[in-house]
């Protein structure tokens, strides 16, 4: 039994938290795709690094305020600065929709015109965040890095494993949890929300209805901006925060929402949490588990994982192809805001 339990916190510490914790900050990007390709019908090829530039301000932000002594206590100091992440990128969508998007909107050009302009905004984003805050790896967490540590959990079970709980991913955790509750409820019980929906559905008669399609893209920007920081801020709290990072996390958040249902918010945290956990299990040696579950005598001697951690983001790829030969539409279908 004890064998049982300890091949249970093994799995826990390294597959079932980090994945849920990957599958919350991957559900939040993709959660900022669907919106983008359910309201304004092109995907955003630029919302890696709208991340990226988020996670940024929140950063200049958290270090300023530990420069003036001002922290959370135990808990990461990045909570003060993530507001600040979300008002500059709303700011910034905002601005670009109007300079750039808008244009191409009016002319009504076609979607592979608007993926390819995104592609522009892409580049630029990420060389502006690496001009601001450079290409190499920054930390910004502090308080208690555990909430949970591996010897306190030894000592309260008596177990020969310890679980490791760590303050980032609670917070990831419930954060998401936050989020996704106040989007579902804004989309479906406010009139902004329903208008928005009714955007998504058809456009021309939104429009006949009297919605103003203005505000729709002005709201629908702003949200992204809140998902799109907050998930580029608690990714790199939780790992660190590089530039070029997010530039690679574009694959499996694409991956996410196109598995989940492209177009639909509940396809777009299904396949966020499908994609880590792919991800996370494929990628992990199950040596030390199998130990515990199997007699000592077929014990395994190679590390038993099916791939090396450095194809974790063909795991994306490969479920992306899948899902696209066999169910174009997702495992939701997709393009329901």
């Amino acid at each position: 039994m004890l064998d049982i339990l300890n091949s249970i916190v093994v799995l826990s510490n390294y597959v079932l938290i980090p994945a849920i914790t990957y599958g919350s900050q991957l559900a939040l990007g993709a959660l900022g795709v669907t919106l983008i390709y359910g309201i304004l019908r092109f995907s955003n090829f630029a919302h890696g690094d709208t991340m990226a530039f988020g996670a940024m301000v929140t950063i200049l932000f958290t270090w300023l305020f530990q420069s003036w002594g001002i922290t959370l206590g135990p808990l990461p100091t990045a909570l003060l600065g993530i507001p600040f992440g979300i008002l500059a990128t709303a700011a910034l969508l905002l601005l670009i929709d109007k300079f750039v998007y808008q244009f191409y909107r009016r002319q009504k050009a076609a979607p592979v015109i608007l993926v390819i302009v995104s592609m522009g905004v892409m580049f630029v984003l990420n060389g502006l965040v690496r001009i601001i805050i450079g290409p190499n790896e920054q930390r910004f967490s502090d308080g208690e890095r555990f909430i949970i540590s591996a010897k306190e959990f030894k000592l309260l079970t008596g177990l020969k494993e310890g679980l490791a709980f760590k303050t980032t991913q609670g917070i990831t955790i419930i954060t998401a949890i936050i989020l996704v509750v106040a989007l579902f409820w804004f989309l479906n019980r406010t009139r902004t929300g329903k208008s928005m929906r009714a955007f998504s559905d058809n456009e021309d008669l939104a429009l006949l209805s009297g919605i103003n399609p203005d505000k729709v893209v002005m709201v629908t920007w702003i949200i992204v901006a809140a998902l799109a920081a907050t998930a580029g801020a608690l990714y790199g709290l939780d790992k660190s925060f590089k530039p070029f990072i997010f530039l690679q996390l574009l694959l499996p958040i694409f991956a996410a929402a196109i598995v989940g249902g492209l177009g639909n918010p509940i396809g777009a945290i299904a396949g966020g949490f499908v994609i880590a956990f792919s991800e996370v299990v494929i990628t992990y040696p199950l040596k030390k588990v199998l130990k515990y579950l199997m007699p000592e005598n077929l014990e395994p001697t190679g590390l038993v994982q099916l791939l090396s951690t450095d194809y974790k983001f063909a795991v994306s790829f490969t479920i992306l192809l899948i899902v696209l030969l066999f169910r174009p539409t997702g495992l939701f279908k997709g393009k329901s805001i």
